[in-house]
């Protein structure tokens, strides 16, 4: 596979630069594969050679690049050694490259691209993903669709690669609008409703507390009493929440079923109030709590009264927030699963939120700290479905359906199906999560109901016709046809194209680990589809 390709080189390069192979392994890249024209198929930059060395003095790369080319020698392996703007260019020998790359599919299966040198060395972790993160007693609003996703693949790739990884729903079932909702409930609620459509009903019931609250002050006090009778443990109010919070999971763990997505753990800032007070008892006795005018509670991150390095940990009645229970619910995690790394999957509005956790996790003496790290991302606009603006996740899956089934129904080649209906939301959610991986995480994207359905293109629907076609490639000629093959016949450019993508797949899978960008996986997934036989070829 690309692993020993590299090795061969980097052993001819270690020769004649008098360095250990090791050191020159991951310097060695794939070349981006052209469409126009068959290209090499790795590359040494220069620059990157001169890190290796801690050579600052910048010589001439060029003249450097062609005094190094022509140095080396084409080998068994290499068949032909070129230079470009600041690279050594290697050609691997094309028969060579078909049988070491199909060898090594048929060997590795599902595991291929795993066991490349790239990830040797790389110890093994224990790694904690947050994701999701709904809020307790209302719907699964859309919003929360990209950090499940998102969230879903990190952990999915770590454990690929062999990590101890541990996935955490952390539910928004705590804060003031707990007292919103139980004070809404006892004025506005129906027994009745809530068995039969318990979401929507306290969604109904929020919303109307919300309008009343906003006009009414009385109703505010209510509803500011109610949470603090949460906070103090109050038997009536505790039950009530605990009903709220039971419904929630079950619809959740539903939704999540038809999303193909589980938890190892369903948290939730409710199991931190009693631990926030710890918290704040040690931030008080490192002299670092502050008290304002008005009798809350913040934390200076600046040291000198920067307003917008300042961090409330605590109301003025004594209740915790957002940021005091993230921080218990932190230093919780370590002791129970003393992790390499924790990852929160969030939208990029909570940047300075996590910044300022992991800074005062820092500055309360928990060196660990470093090995938080928040992966932000960008906000999706325009999603709607045909009824007008979307507000829940079901309406979404409901309309993929839908629209997927249409699709089918359209298409003359499309084969009758024992289940249509979970064929169309497979395709149908394939296509939603491939439109989303496209870009960087962090960009915002215009949603396109259009785009999500393309059949040809960087697309879901195609990447799911192209494994399809496979498999039923797969059944026509037998799975083991393939461990006898006339190498000779697969030389022409569009097999050589499909090669040259499954060689540096391991590359990809190297690079979204490091950045945990799925881009780099999905463009190389659906990035073939200009190569007309390419199936067959395969």
């Amino acid at each position: 596979m690309a692993c020993g390709f590299r090795r061969s080189i980097a052993s001819q390069l270690s020769r004649v630069l008098d360095l250990p192979p090791e050191n020159l392994i991951k310097s060695i890249s794939a070349i981006p594969i052209s469409k126009k024209e068959e290209v090499a198929d790795f590359q040494l930059s220069l620059d990157s050679l001169l890190e290796i060395n801690n050579d600052h003095s910048r010589p001439d790369i060029q003249v450097q690049t062609k005094r190094l080319a022509e140095k080396l020698k084409c080998d068994t392996v290499v068949s032909e050694i070129s230079t470009g703007p600041g690279t050594v260019n290697f050609k691997i020998n094309r028969e060579l490259l078909t049988k070491a790359v199909l060898q090594e599919v048929i060997k590795d299966g599902s595991k291929y691209g795993l066991k490349s040198e790239l990830f040797s060395g790389l110890p093994q972790r224990r790694i904690v993903v947050e994701f999701s993160s709904p809020n307790v007693a209302k719907k699964f609003h859309v919003g929360h669709l990209r950090s499940t996703i998102i969230g879903n693949f990190i952990a999915n790739l770590k454990e690929a690669l062999g990590h101890q990884v541990t996935r955490i729903n952390y539910l928004g079932d705590w804060g003031m609008q707990f007292g919103l909702l139980g004070t809404g409930f006892q004025l506005f609620g129906y027994e009745e409703k809530l068995q039969s459509n318990p979401l929507q009903h306290l969604f109904e019931v929020y919303v109307q507390v919300n309008k009343e609250a906003a006009d009414d002050k009385k109703v505010a006090e209510l509803a500011h009493e109610f949470f603090q009778r949460l906070e103090l443990g109050d038997v009536q109010a505790l039950s009530l929440w605990q009903r709220f919070r039971d419904l929630s999971i079950e619809e959740y763990v539903r939704i999540y079923k038809r999303l193909g997505i589980h938890f190892d753990e369903y948290s939730g800032e409710s199991f931190y109030c009693e631990k926030s007070q710890e918290v704040l008892k040690l931030l008080d006795s490192k002299g670092l709590l502050q008290k304002t005018i008005k009798g809350a509670a913040v934390v200076d991150l600046s040291g000198n009264g920067d307003p917008s390095s300042i961090c409330t940990v605590m109301r003025s009645d004594g209740t915790s927030l957002y940021a005091t229970r993230d921080l218990a619910a932190a230093i919780d995690r370590m002791d129970k699963y003393n992790f390499d790394t924790m990852i929160y999957v969030t939208d990029k509005g909570q940047k300075k939120h996590f910044q300022q956790v992991f800074q005062m996790l820092k500055i309360m003496g928990y060196d660990w700290a470093e090995r938080c790290q928040h992966v932000p991302f960008g906000v999706v606009k325009g999603m709607k479905t045909r009824r007008g603006d979307v507000t829940f996740l079901e309406d979404v899956l409901n309309e993929i359906r839908l629209r997927m089934l249409q699709n089918m129904a359209s298409i003359k080649t499309t084969k009758e199906l024992e289940n249509p209906q979970e064929t169309a939301e497979k395709i149908g959610l394939a296509a939603l999560i491939i439109q989303d991986f496209r870009g960087l995480l962090l960009s915002d994207y215009q949603f396109s109901w259009d785009r999500v359905f393309q059949s040809r293109g960087d697309t879901g629907v195609f990447l799911q016709y192209t494994h399809a076609r496979l498999h039923s490639l797969e059944e026509t000629f037998g799975c083991g046809y393939l461990n006898d093959f006339n190498t000779a016949c697969l030389q022409e450019p569009q097999s050589v194209s499909i090669l040259q993508h499954l060689l540096r797949f391991d590359e990809v899978l190297y690079k979204s680990s490091q950045d945990l960008q799925p881009r780099h996986i999905s463009s190389c997934s659906c990035g073939t589809q200009n190569t007309p036989n390419k199936r067959q070829s395969s």
